[in-house]
């Protein structure tokens, strides 16, 4: 038997061996899926609401418990483990109050005796290969708008948060979702890929760009539905007129929350010159008083580095960064081990030649560079082949607004940043990805338009 290991990665400690999928297993549960989905999808929206109220019930009940799974996992500080539960229970309430709405048949035309309307019908099968970073937002992103709108689900977890992936399941379960409706794949990318050879009706991953063009070359013959949430270079910009010191902390926060490792994170920041030394002299000491530490302590603030093969892509952008310039104001290791870790890092007189300002971090670690105007700033957010955020923090709304416009990113953001709401779409630009989740139209995105052409007899 297929078995999967999973290490806690603050101690490198061995806390489980699961039982793993494999071709056979894979096949198994996607023809129940097949097989189960019309009687889902034949339940009225008030039962399958229902379900997923009892689920979010149960979260709440065993919020500690799953808070803990998740921290011990992939190493997330167990207060922020508890804030991504907590912030998880808005998005369920969103999903529950929209989806009939959502689905409801469209009536556009009425007249000469023709009347036409849009449905929206069920895609069937969904394959949800997910992420470890926000298991349960990124997870529940897509499970839940696809319960809601009457499909099954084969949901793969990443490999460094299948326990986590688990809880999900059986929580949905337990709440009413048949078995047979909704999957756990349990494996790394072997499972995936076996997932990706069963008959699907659409495809939604979360993850890194190598992979994400993986898979859109996979299914790319069969013409499936396909949505890829990948990485970002998240650039956010400080113009003259800010208060440096509150800009600083917000903005250190957007870089280190989570250890950095969010694909909305803040990984580049552009500060007028004027109060460069100033924001950069705040942004540091900020980044001093964070506690690294122990995850399971409710104190610490940056936690471990969950997939240990990122330490070296991390050193590497040190590395390459002061061999071209620039200054390391603050962190700049790997730490001895056990376990994964790295100290919250900032560069300055960083540019454009630096990987550090180029390519995805996904880490504690952000580059600040000096910008002579609004101009220069905007020219170097959108030097990048990513669009996922961005932001600028003045206190002139309309110079905001202007400067937003011009900034090619799916979510953008004044006077915050990495910041995610139910109610607005989740997409990206270039190399961030396509598709988009949340929103209204992010629960539209579990179905297919049908139209009708309904023509009254003569």
């Amino acid at each position: 038997m297929s078995t999967l290991a999973i290490h806690n990665p603050a101690t490198g400690e061995l806390i489980a061996t699961l039982p793993a999928d494999d071709e056979a297993s894979v096949a198994a549960k996607a023809a129940a899926a097949r097989a189960a989905q019309p009687a889902w999808a034949a339940l009225n929206m008030a039962e399958r609401v229902a379900v997923v109220q009892r689920f979010r019930a149960a979260v709440v009940a065993e919020l500690d418990d799953l808070a803990a799974t998740m921290t011990a996992e992939t190493g997330k500080p167990i207060t922020l483990s508890k804030n991504e539960l907590n912030g998880l229970l808005p998005r369920i309430d969103f999903f529950v109050e929209q989806a009939e709405d959502a689905v409801r048949d469209e009536h556009v035309f009425d007249g000469g005796g023709m009347h036409e309307q849009i449905g929206h019908v069920p895609l069937g099968v969904v394959l949800n290969i997910s992420a470890w970073n926000y298991p349960w937002f990124v997870g529940c992103n897509v499970i839940l708008p696809a319960l809601l709108t009457g499909n099954a689900v084969l949901y793969k977890p990443s490999e460094y948060a299948t326990m986590t992936g688990q809880q999900i399941t059986h929580l949905l379960h337990a709440a009413g979702v048949p078995p047979a409706v909704m999957q756990c794949l349990v494996g790394d990318g072997r499972v995936g890929t076996a997932a990706l050879a069963q008959r699907i009706d659409g495809v939604f991953f979360t993850g890194s760009h190598a992979t994400g063009v993986k898979i859109a070359q996979a299914v790319a013959p069969r013409m499936v539905k396909l949505q890829l949430e990948l990485g970002g270079k998240d650039p956010m910009y400080v113009r003259a007129d800010v208060d440096v010191k509150a800009a600083a902390e917000s903005l250190a926060d957007g870089a280190m929350y989570n250890t950095g490792q969010g694909c909305c994170s803040v990984e580049r920041v552009y500060v007028h010159r004027a109060v460069h030394d100033a924001f950069v002299e705040h942004f540091v000491a900020t980044v001093r008083g964070m506690k690294r530490g122990d995850p399971a302590d409710p104190s610490s603030y940056v936690g471990a580095i969950t997939r240990a093969p990122q330490l070296a892509l991390l050193r590497a952008q040190v590395d390459d960064a002061l061999a071209k310039g620039a200054t390391l104001a603050i962190g700049g290791q790997a730490l001895p081990g056990p376990g994964n870790w790295f100290e919250p890092t900032v560069l300055t007189g960083v540019d454009h030649t630096m990987d550090v300002m180029r390519e995805e971090s996904f880490g504690p670690i952000v580059g600040i560079q000096a910008v002579a105007d609004d101009d220069e700033a905007v020219r170097l957010m959108n030097d990048t082949r990513y669009g996922l955020t961005a932001g600028v923090y003045t206190r002139d709304e309309a110079s905001a607004r202007e400067l937003l416009a011009q900034v090619n990113a799916g979510s953008v953001y004044w006077n915050c940043c990495d910041r995610v709401s139910p109610r607005l779409p989740w997409s990206g630009c270039g190399d961030s990805g396509i598709g988009l989740t949340l929103s209204h139209h992010g629960i539209q995105t579990f179905t297919r338009p049908k139209a009708w052409h309904l023509k009254a007899p003569a």
